[in-house]
């Protein structure tokens, strides 16, 4: 069962602008050493389009968990990972962690694309079916 879903767009080059102004204090505040070292890989442009990405499916999580940077909720306590294959998932840690357990959430999906100009992300919190099955009884 869906208990939120979010989407977010972001502008590529606003991403730049504020990388360029903050360096690695922006770096450090929003994304994790491991999507650091992800985004960081190939050639500039490409480490924009990353960034600008992650930065996206951040927010689209903050939606879906229908909280925002509010409630404890964290920039580096949504990480966006990879598997082998390349398809991306979402680890929470932290008090953003406890809460979507507290709220039953069990699963968040999340899907990444980027061009030239702008990146967009989507996300799905799914219930843990033993939570709903709890709730229900």
């Amino acid at each position: 069962m869906v208990y939120g879903t979010g989407i977010d767009i972001v502008e590529i080059q606003r991403i730049a602008e504020v990388w360029q102004r903050r360096g690695q204090r922006f770096l450090d505040r929003v994304y994790t050493p491991y999507e650091q070292s992800r985004c960081l890989q190939g050639a500039p442009g490409v480490q924009l389009e990353r960034l600008a990405a992650h930065f996206a499916a951040k927010e689209a999580v903050m939606k879906a968990l229908g909280t925002g940077l509010r409630q404890g909720v964290r920039w580096r306590d949504i990480e966006i990972r990879h598997h082998p294959s390349g398809q991306p998932y979402v680890s929470l840690t932290g008090p953003t962690r406890e809460l979507a357990r507290s709220r039953g959430i069990g699963t968040i999906h999340v899907s990444l694309s980027h061009g030239r100009m702008y990146a967009v992300a989507s996300a799905i919190a799914l219930l843990d079916p033993e939570a709903a099955a709890g709730d229900a009884r």
